[in-house]
């Protein structure tokens, strides 16, 4: 049996606020600290369940440089560094059996809900088939793509509850009570840690009983971006055109894959600044 467990930062029990996610600032090695615990109370839930696993971590926030090699558990294969293919579900194929979401976040203009975004700040929506989807859906469809079913997710209430729409029968563990942006009721680290363990075993067990999210192709996609300077370049690749006044750009994609590698693209584009 093979798991991947991608973790994010944001969702992670007790991190609320920018400082606690970025490299530049102050406060991030204790969220990276905490970010790895966590990671480690969900191989262990796995492991517990099923101990012949092999267990794929793939690090999802920011650079992708974030989790402590070092304090991981050691009997996982850590998968970090950019870019890479899939992203935050780098080590996902056709062999995986169940995969796991660990510190996630709610979508761009979902809330309130603690440090809520798309990829990044320069995605204001991306919408599949006219539906919202942030990291949490986009990545759940990609592993659907594979037939992989996501069987749980952590994060704070609203992250759970986004995901808990797309996968009703999934797991979920809120960490954190949202009471906005950058604030939010949290319960104990070592509580957490506790309660993902036991959820995480759970949900590797019952894994044949939570269906893959599946989105047919093709699919037709709109994406809302921070600043016209980025629509100029995102309509520069084949296929992308602008669409709905300034910001907003579609194209249509054959299936899953193709529109998540798209929006990945799209997002290293919005990252160069006009000269």
């Amino acid at each position: 049996m093979r798991v991947l467990i991608s973790v994010d930062l944001e969702g992670i029990s007790g991190v609320v606020h920018p400082t606690e996610t970025n490299p530049d600032r102050y406060d991030y090695e204790r969220g990276r600290a905490l970010m790895t615990a966590e990671a480690n109370a969900a191989v262990a839930g796995v492991l517990d369940a099923k101990p012949e696993a092999v267990v794929w971590v793939a690090d999802a926030h920011g650079s992708f440089r974030n989790i402590l090699p070092e304090d991981l558990d050691r009997r996982v294969h850590l998968v970090r560094g950019k870019p890479r293919p899939l992203g935050m579900l780098a080590g996902l194929d056709e062999h995986t059996d169940a995969v796991l979401f660990v510190g996630y976040h709610a979508r761009a203009g979902a809330g309130p809900a603690v440090l809520a975004h798309t990829i990044s700040d320069a995605i204001l929506d991306v919408r599949v088939a006219g539906r919202p989807l942030g990291e949490i859906g986009l990545n759940a469809a990609m592993a659907g793509h594979f037939d992989v079913p996501v069987v749980l997710l952590s994060g704070d209430d609203t992250a759970c509850a986004e995901f808990g729409e797309l996968v009703p029968s999934a797991v979920t563990v809120a960490v954190k009570q949202t009471l906005g942006q950058a604030a939010a009721v949290a319960l104990h680290p070592q509580e957490v840690r506790e309660l993902l363990r036991h959820a995480a075993a759970d949900a590797v067990a019952r894994r044949a009983s939570i269906p893959p999210v599946k989105l047919a192709g093709p699919l037709d996609v709109e994406v809302d971006l921070y600043g016209p300077y980025m629509v100029d370049l995102a309509v520069l690749v084949p296929g992308v055109v602008r669409v709905g006044g300034g910001r907003t750009v579609a194209f249509r994609a054959a299936d899953v894959a193709e529109a998540y590698r798209l929006v990945q693209l799209l997002v290293q584009l919005a990252s160069i600044k006009p000269g």
